[in-house]
This record gives C-alpha cells, structure tokens and sequence, in this order.
C-alpha cells in the first residue's frame, strides 16, 4: 500500500481537527486529542501545524474555500429550489470524504461570536448563506429549515461514515433537500 501523500495526511488531520472542534469547541480540543483521532503523535502533529491557533486558521480557511467553490457553481442560479438542491449536492459531497467539515458547518450556525472561535465560525456561517443566495438566518423558519438540512447531512456523514457510498449520496441529498421544504421529486 503506497504511503499517503503530505495533502493526504493534511487533509485527515484536518478534517478530525475540524469535527473535534465542532464537538468539543477549540478550547476543549487539545492538540494531542486530534493527534489521537488521527493516530499521530502530538510533535508530529506539531511539525505541519506548530500551533492549535495555526490548526484552527488552516480548518476554517480549508472550510471557506470548500464553500467558496460551491458558491461558485452555483452563483448564476437564483435563491430557491434549484440553487438549494446544488449546494444541498456540494456539500453531500463534501460530506462523502470529509464529515468533520459537515460538522463544522453545522456548529457555525449555533457558534457565540464572542471568542476568537466563535466568530470564525460565524464567518463560515456567512459562506454558507452566501452559497444558497439568500439570508437564512433573518427567516427563523428558514434558518430552522438550513440548520435541519446541515444537520441531516452531518449526522448522516459522520454516524454512518463507512456506510456511505456514492451511490447513497443521492438519498443524502434528498433528505436534506426535504428538510429545506422542498419536495424530493423535484
């Protein structure tokens, strides 16, 4: 089996970083906990992020790219059903390989802008209602309906992460797009 790449092994701490800061907030995520998620040791871990600050920079700038790309296919579609269902579709995929950024999305919708944390993530949650062209969180019921679709797509990616084929990706989709109020048969 050929040794993972540098991207490759960026890419795996990252995306545990990210799920454990979704899950525990970034000052109860240690260094060495995401070392453990990862089977690193911590002055491993050390050497490609030297700091946890520099960790957290390099998870949110990973996650607003990610969010930027979709934002980008879809930027000529109009707010609604169409626009939804392709960033609903984005992020499925991104959830197929990388569930710690799902989850991270899903924590930027409930996050305190008060720590240096906390307004990061709101800066996450800016790219995702930039991506489905509208202001979800000015309509309670829409962001009810944003947070639910985000969930469905967390919960789905990281509870049944070996389950989760491409083919299933499709049925991801839908569910999420229900949760939006949409109906699946669109």
């Amino acid at each position: 089996m050929p040794r993972p790449t540098k991207q490759q092994i960026d890419d795996e701490i990252l995306d545990a970083a990210a799920h454990l800061f979704a899950r525990h907030g970034f000052k109860e995520t240690s260094v060495q906990r995401i070392a453990d998620a990862v089977g690193y040791s911590k002055t491993g871990l050390l050497h490609r992020f030297p700091t946890k600050e520099a960790l957290q920079e390099a998870v949110v700038e990973r996650c607003v790219g990610q969010l930027r790309e979709i934002a980008t296919t879809v930027v000529t579609l109009p707010a609604g059903p169409d626009r939804d269902r392709s960033v609903i579709s984005g992020i499925a995929r991104l959830a197929l390989g990388q569930p710690g950024v799902v989850a991270l999305l899903l924590s930027c919708l409930l996050a305190e802008p008060e720590s240096d944390f906390g307004a990061a993530l709101e800066m996450i949650g800016g790219e995702v209602a930039a991506a489905f062209g509208d202001e979800p969180f000015v309509d309670p019921r829409r962001a009810i309906r944003v947070t639910g679709a985000l969930g469905a797509l967390a919960v789905a990616s990281v509870a049944m992460r070996d389950c989760i084929t491409a083919d299933a990706v499709t049925t991801l989709v839908d569910v999420a797009y229900d949760a939006l109020g949409h109906s699946s048969t669109h």
